[in-house]
């Protein structure tokens, strides 16, 4: 396997992680703290690492281009099949909802400040779209080398925007107690969902060939970036502003005039904004790509260009229409997403892992540590994670942005 396809997928995951959850973090995290937000993303960092890996060993037994959708009936028959193609259905939508809502408000701002195009909110939001959705269908490739770049740009403008946000960090900021002790538990979901990536993980698998030894390095490192960056991301937040403001930035575009306002300079709040935007987009592509692969395997629609035309249409009009109908829908789209998460990347895993395990366990050429132990603390992170999210929905837990 070529070391530039290695690390073109290590940044397709890296990039599909860091997007949202890397704006959301800083909003999810303004009542709890750095040192709570730091302890709670280690442990969701190494679910979700964890769980990837379980994903790599039921791909061993499947074929090199197997989504989700296809393990799961493969391993748990129609019915999971079902469960899968819902939740999976769910997530991207919600995901990509979300980016869409906080994206398209990103690039409206663009053509109005440096193109000076007075364009309505609902017509940025679908250039956007369109634009995203023209690189997707090119195919994992144009992901790819898309990615690439504008993840380099972003590593380079966090570079910049850190290092003059770093002289503002005040200690006092970092060792703030939570709010709220309900706040903990609430930030869970959208933390959690900050470190998703196994939709991805199929696209992926299949660009490497099911090379176990390269998707192993693919999983660990592409997940463990975004945790790196995150904490740095955490310390330049939170450590500059202090935690009654920071709660109040209930979106995108209010976090990035929040830091802006501390930076005090015009040049610096763009890098600001671009990061934003670029964060967005480079996990906008990930998610999207997951969505229109799962799509195109789920419909059983040709490759050609008509039929991949086709796919487009079904993955991005629907996230685009509640994005149009909910512009401020961010962090409540991120919420929801969290529970179809759950099911995808801790119940699931579990269940069928269980199953593989037990019907080819002579033949396992790669099987991931723990055993049962670790796969009932996975379950039960998943059901306390859907918990949490519910009992906000109803009203019992306090909202989070």
């Amino acid at each position: 396997m070529s070391n530039s396809k290695v690390l073109g997928s290590t940044l397709i995951i890296a990039g599909t992680t860091i997007g949202a959850g890397m704006l959301a973090l800083p909003i999810a995290s303004a009542g709890l703290g750095f040192m709570t937000s730091l302890v709670i993303m280690v442990a969701m960092w190494a679910l979700m690492a964890y769980t990837a890996l379980l994903m790599l060993e039921l791909h061993q037994h499947a074929d090199y281009d197997a989504t989700l959708h296809t393990l799961a009936k493969q391993f748990l028959g129609d019915k999971g099949k079902w469960l899968a193609t819902f939740a999976m259905l769910f997530l991207f939508y919600a995901l990509c909802a979300a980016y869409i809502a906080g994206g398209g408000g990103q690039f409206n701002d663009k053509l109005h400040n440096w193109f000076e195009l007075d364009v309505s909110n609902g017509l940025g939001t679908l250039i956007f779209t369109i634009l995203i959705a023209a690189i997707v269908t090119f195919g994992t490739s144009s992901v790819d080398k898309v990615n690439r770049v504008l993840f380099t740009c972003k590593l380079v403008a966090m570079a910049i925007m850190l290092f003059f946000l770093t002289p503002n960090i005040q200690a006092v900021h970092l060792v703030n107690m939570p709010l709220e002790k309900g706040l903990i538990v609430a930030a869970l979901p959208v933390i959690f969902t900050s470190f998703g990536f196994h939709g991805s993980i199929p696209a992926v698998v299949r660009y490497l060939d099911l090379d176990m030894k390269a998707l192993k390095k693919v999983m660990v490192f592409g997940s463990l970036l975004p945790l790196v960056v995150y904490i740095l991301w955490q310390l330049a937040t939170l450590g500059v502003v202090d935690q009654a403001t920071l709660a109040q930035a209930g979106n995108v575009t209010a976090l990035v005039g929040t830091l802006a306002q501390v930076i005090h300079s015009s040049a610096i709040s763009q890098v600001v904004s671009v990061f934003a935007d670029l964060a967005l987009i480079t996990s906008f592509l990930g998610v999207s790509l997951g969505l229109f692969e799962f799509l195109g395997d789920s419909l059983n629609k040709n490759q050609s260009k008509g039929g991949r035309v086709g796919i487009a249409l079904v993955t991005f009009v629907p996230p685009l229409c509640f994005a149009l109908f909910y512009p401020q829908g961010f962090i409540m789209a991120l919420g929801y997403a969290a529970i179809a998460l759950a099911i995808l990347a801790l119940l699931l895993p579990v269940a069928m892992v269980k199953r593989s395990r037990q019907l080819n366990l002579q033949t396992q050429n790669f099987t991931v540590a723990g055993g049962n132990v670790a796969l009932m603390f996975v379950l039960l992170s998943g059901l306390v994670i859907i918990g949490v999210q519910v009992l906000i929905s109803v009203g019992v837990l306090p909202a989070i942005g």
